[in-house]
Order: structure tokens, then sequence, then C-alpha cells
């Protein structure tokens, strides 16, 4: 009877042992190797303490040097560059920096923090994390994954016309500098439609994309372009080729190069003439209004790559016991200061653009005025006798139109007159590829050594692409290779090749126009919905005290308090606002894209065709179907909730924790009996 009960009594511990075990792998509930232990009841104060694995076979950093630059590689790019300078410029100058740092605080780094230590903890990619966080949710991985393949697949391309144009600058003059010739036996003119635009708006439209008037018509493959997206892969591939252990060493150079060459635009830009305007007007606070706190949020969230499983990839690699805290608050203000350092070199280079323009407009306007005083359509009396035409300044520019203005107000409009104010110039709101291909290269045409800059400025732009590709890639490549066995360099490879043959829809004559879209509809909103997710995930299911208490385990230190209230409420509360904010503007907004009209030689906008537009929402839900079918097929058991895809070091722990609970439960028995015993012969 007494064996019977103590058989009983094992098997009733044993049972709960098992199911507190399977619970766990249910969950793929981490073990802090470090500061972790299990108490054994009946055994009072002895504790299992979980030993770190010596080598769980992932990939590890060479340095927290080399991890911190993967980071601010993949943070930083093109939209430091060519999006930031251009919301601030149009949200408010320097008041747009204000809703910024406000939303940085309360959105950014909570949850850039929050990405980072579930990555750091579960030493997975982004599906092997939310598979681990709710099972039910797991399809957030995999959104994010879909929306990493759409957005390298148009990015690479902007890498690609970098490439184009870094090629063509080893030239002098260069080659967008002046309008081509056009010769008809022995007459020559400047080709027409370069001058109704400009020389670099005409090299970017015809003689780079060669684009097409619509997006119907595709025009047929661009071979410039196709070769250049084909070495973009290239160099993409040999980056990532080998996981952090290659991608690492490339962070080194392409993570601090565009600093040197920002640094030399910055001091070469203040010593040109009027880039002092162009700093001024950038920080000279005008009104704010709601929908600069929208576009503030949007910065913000693309700014950090939250949602692209990118940081949860390289933070993935890092030891269980790194200052993750430290690392989003670092990243975070580096690229905010990354932001702040373009925009001063943008707009003092743009601040000269518009003196060099606004002093062509002096003197195209001044000729006119001396062809009618040379004609007596104006009156020699109406300039002041001080004005020199020849050496003609803005102020005396101004000073004769208001004369005229004034006088010939009736037939004023005839003259054809323009006000040639500094202030229109810097207002002309330029950002993307018009920033980058265009207005920038055109104000490099005048600065002395003109090519040196102009190969100096785009392989900046080529790095930047650099860094942000990799880490979309890693987050492409890590989850997979997390989850399957499958060789990396192979993998790699075939995801390079599959990404490039479908970018060919990029390199048509047509293609500018689908990068247009792929950037308007691919990842706004699927990414808003994919981080309140993740935020929702860990803060209201798996619980916002149970994830302080596991950075606290991790971190040998509890968060401050205000990560909790941003988790709990407040970061929720904002991306339910932007979520919302986005749905209307997009319901409003007339879905279309900017056209060049080859007669008019300028663009125009139109709308999307029926099977365009069809496509611009497939884009959208494709990206999400991931979340409602995942959840469906847990929810009914159709579907395994990941426990399987344990990596090797989880499962050396949970054997161990199961060995030494037996042990307990062995030794507990033994107590028992003994114990039963003596109270019998008492």
């Amino acid at each position: 009877m007494r064996k019977n009960s103590k058989v009983t009594q094992r098997e009733h511990t044993s049972e709960h042992v098992t199911e507190s075990v399977a619970d766990l792998l249910a969950h793929e509930a981490p073990l802090d190797y470090k500061n972790s232990s299990l108490n054994v009841g009946g055994v009072p104060g002895k504790k299992i303490v979980l030993e770190p694995p010596e080598n769980d076979g992932r990939p590890a950093w060479n340095s927290k040097l080399q991890y911190i630059l993967a980071q601010v590689g993949f943070s930083v790019g093109l939209g430091n560059v060519w999006r930031f300078p251009y919301l601030c410029q149009k949200n408010g100058g320097g008041a747009y920096l204000v809703p910024y740092f406000i939303l940085l605080i309360l959105i950014g780094v909570p949850l850039f923090f929050l990405e980072l230590a579930v990555g750091q903890k579960i030493r997975r990619g982004s599906i092997g994390v939310w598979n681990y966080v709710c099972p039910l949710l797991g399809g957030i991985g995999v959104s994010s994954l879909m929306v990493c393949g759409f957005v390298g697949l148009y990015y690479n391309v902007i890498i690609g016309w970098s490439i184009f144009y870094f090629f063509q600058s080893f030239q002098y003059p260069l080659p967008w500098a002046e309008c081509p010739i056009r010769r008809n036996g022995s007459l020559a003119i400047v080709e027409p439609e370069c001058e109704k635009s400009s020389a670099t708006t005409y090299f970017w439209y015809r003689q780079t994309l060669n684009t097409t008037s619509t997006i119907a018509d595709s025009g047929g493959l661009n071979v410039k372009m196709t070769l250049s997206l084909l070495v973009a892969w290239i160099i993409v591939c040999l980056a990532v080729i080998r996981g952090i252990a290659s991608s690492g060493k490339v962070m080194y150079f392409s993570s601090l190069f565009p600093y040197v060459v920002l640094f030399c635009f910055l001091v070469r830009g203040l010593l040109l003439k009027g880039a002092v305007d162009g700093i001024a007007h950038m920080f000279t606070p005008k009104m704010l209004e709601p929908q600069v706190w929208r576009e503030a949020a949007t910065q913000v969230f693309f700014a950090l790559g939250l949602g692209f499983g990118g940081v949860i990839a390289f933070s993935s690699y890092n030891k269980i016991d790194n200052n993750c805290h430290f690392d989003a608050v670092l990243v975070s203000f580096i690229n905010f200061f990354t932001s702040i350092l373009a925009t001063l070199v943008v707009f003092a280079v743009l601040g000269f653009k518009a003196n060099l323009m606004n002093e062509k407009c002096v003197m195209e306007n001044g000729e006119k005025i001396l062809g009618y005083l040379n004609s007596n359509v104006l009156s020699h009396d109406l300039i002041p006798p001080h004005v020199n035409f020849s050496q003609l300044s803005t102020v005396d520019y101004a000073e004769i139109y208001a004369v005229i203005k004034t006088v010939k107000e009736g037939s004023f409009a005839e003259l054809s007159l323009d006000p040639c104010v500094l202030e229109d110039e810097l207002n002309k709101s330029v950002q993307g590829t018009g920033l980058a291909f265009i207005a920038f290269t055109e104000a490099m045409t005048h600065f002395p050594a003109s090519p040196f800059w102009s190969v100096m400025f785009f392989f900046m732009l080529i790095n930047l692409g650099l860094g942000s590709m990799i880490g979309t890639m890693t987050g492409i490549t890590t989850p997979v290779l997390d989850t399957y066995k499958v060789q990396k360099e192979l993998f790699t490879v075939c995801c390079c090749i599959i990404a490039f043959f479908c970018g060919l829809l990029f390199v048509q004559r047509s293609g500018n126009y689908f990068v247009t879209m792929f950037d308007d509809y691919s990842a706004g909103l699927p990414l808003t919905i994919v981080v309140i997710l993740e935020n929702v995930s860990v803060a209201w299911i798996y619980g916002t005290k149970r994830f302080m208490q596991d950075l606290e385990d991790m971190l040998g230190f509890r968060p401050h308090a205000f990560y909790f209230y941003m988790w709990k409420y407040v970061s929720p509360c904002c991306l339910i606002v932007l979520i919302t904010a986005t749905v209307i503007e997009m319901a409003i907004s007339p879905p279309g894209y900017n056209a060049w009209v080859e007669e008019l030689a300028q663009e125009r906008f139109q709308s999307y065709p029926p099977w365009a537009l069809a496509m611009c929402f497939s884009l959208i839900v494709v990206a999400m179907l991931p979340l409602p079918v995942v959840f469906i097929a847990r929810y009914f058991n159709l579907m395994s909730d990941g426990s399987n895809k344990l990596s090797v070091s989880y499962r050396k722990n949970m054997m161990k924790d199961i060995s030494n609970l037996e042990e307990v439960d062995e030794a507990q028995s033994t107590h028992d009996v003994f114990r039963v015993v003596g109270e019998e012969a008492q």
C-alpha cells in the first residue's frame, strides 16, 4: 500500500513536471542563463541554476562596435538625406524638430528598445520571436518578412540608380551639366525637352530612366538600369552571403563613410554663397498644422526601421546580458543627429542653388526690362539713376520691379516679369529622387571640381542604401535560417537571384512609377499594423510586468517605469492614432503618380488605371495576409505553435531542466518515504 502510495505520488509529481515542461515548450519560454533559477519544492533553499551551453551554435558579433554600426547602418538610410530635410522644410522649419523629438521619445526609443530586447532575449529572428511571445500572433514575423521583401525589391533599384550616377560622375564636365545639342546638318539647336525643363531634369528622366509618359506603357527594359540593378544585387549578395560574419565587416565602412562625406559637404557647403540663407530658412519657425504630427510620427517610425525585423535579427546575435537599453538610446539619437546633419548639408547646398537661380532670374528679367526700355515700351524715368544693368543686384531689381508694377498696373501682366524672390526658390519643396538626382546634382555642377563632389555624393548614397539593404536582407534570411535547416550561402544567393528577376519590374522604362507605387503602399500601413501588434503582444498578452522582470534578469537592472507606461498605454494609443490618420489620408488622397510628360517637359499627376489600383491594394493585402491566416490556423489547431522549432540551446537547457527536476523528484519521494516510516514507528 505504501509502495503504491509512493508510486502514485511520484507519478503525480512526474506528471506535474512533464506538464510544466510541456507548457514551457509550447510557449518557448526563455531561460536567463545567468540569473534564472528554479526553486525546488520540499528542499528549502536549494536551487537549480541553469548554465548556458558552452556553444549554442549561433553566430555572434565580433565586437560591440560592429553591432552598433550594423544597427546604425540599418536605421540611417536614404530617408535621412532626402525625406527628413523635406519634411523639415514643409512642416514648420525648426519648429518641426519639436514634434519630431517628442515623438522620438514617446514612440521611437521605447519601441526600438522593445524590438532590441525581444530579439536579444529570445535569440531568434522575427518569426521565432513572435511565435514565442504569442503563437496566435505568429503571423507578425511572416508579415515583417513580406514587407522586407517588397521594400528590398525597390530599395535596391534606388541603389542601382546611384551606381549609374556614380560611374557617370567620372567625367568633366558632368554629363548633366548642360543640355545636349541636336544637330541637323549645319543647324545646331538645344534639345527642346531639355530647354523647357533643365539639364539635370532632362538627364534624369530621359537619359537615365528614359521614362514613358504613363505607367500603362512599359516601354521595355532599360538596359543601363538593368545592368546597374544587377551590380547592386551582386554587391548586396556579397555583403550578406555569410551572415553577420561578412555584413559586420562591411558595416565598418558603409556606416562610417557617409558621415565623412556629410561633414565634408557641410564644410564645403558653408563656404558657398547663399548657404547661410538656406540654413536660416530651415530654422525659421512656421505655423505647425495637425498633419505635422502624423508626418513626424511616420518619419520616426521608418527612420528607426521598426517592424522590418532587421532590428530583431541583428540583436538576436548579441550576448544575453548585453545592455540593449543603452543601445536603443544611443542608436536612436545617432539617427536623430544624422538627420539634423543631413538637413544642414541639404539646406546649405539648396541655399547656394537658390541664390544661383535667383541671380539667373534677375539677369534674365533685367535683359527683358532693358529690351522694353530700348523699344520705348517702358520709360527710362522709371529706372533709378544708380542702377547698373551690367551688374544688376537682387536689391536693385526688386526696386525696379516694384516701381514698374505700380506704374504699369493695368498692363503689367503683359510684360511677363518675374518677381525673383529668394524665398520662393527656397520654398520649392524637393524630396526623394528629385532631391538627390535633380536638385543636388544641379547644385554640384556649379561646385569647383564638381566631378569629385559628385563621386563622393553618390558613393555616400550607395553606402547609405547598402547599410539599409543589409538590415533588410538579414530581416529575411535570419527568420528562415532559424526555422529551417538550409545552407546559409545557398539560400542567400537564391534570394538575391529571385529578387533581381522580380526587380526587373522596376527597370522597365516605366519602372520609376512602380517604385513610387511600392514606396506608397507596400510598407506604410502594413508596417504600422505590425508594430502595434508587436507592442500589444508584449505589453498586453505576454505582460508588461513579466517583460520588465525578464529585462531585469537579462540586464541586471530594472528599466525605468517610463517604459512600462509607454509600452502599456502611450505607444499603443499613438500608433492607433497614426493608423487612423494613415487610413484617412489614403482614403481622401486620390491614388496616383506623377508622370513625366515629354511634350510638356514636366510632371503631371495621373490616376492609376484599374489594374494598377488593384495592384496597390494587393500589396497591402498580401503583406497583412499572414496575420489572420496564422491566427485562424493556430486557433483551430491547424498549425504547430512553433515549439518544435526551438533553438539547440533551448533544447539542451530544457532537457537539463527535466533531468534536474526528476532527480529532485526522486529525492523528494525518498524523503517522504522516510518521513512516513518515522511517523509509523512513533
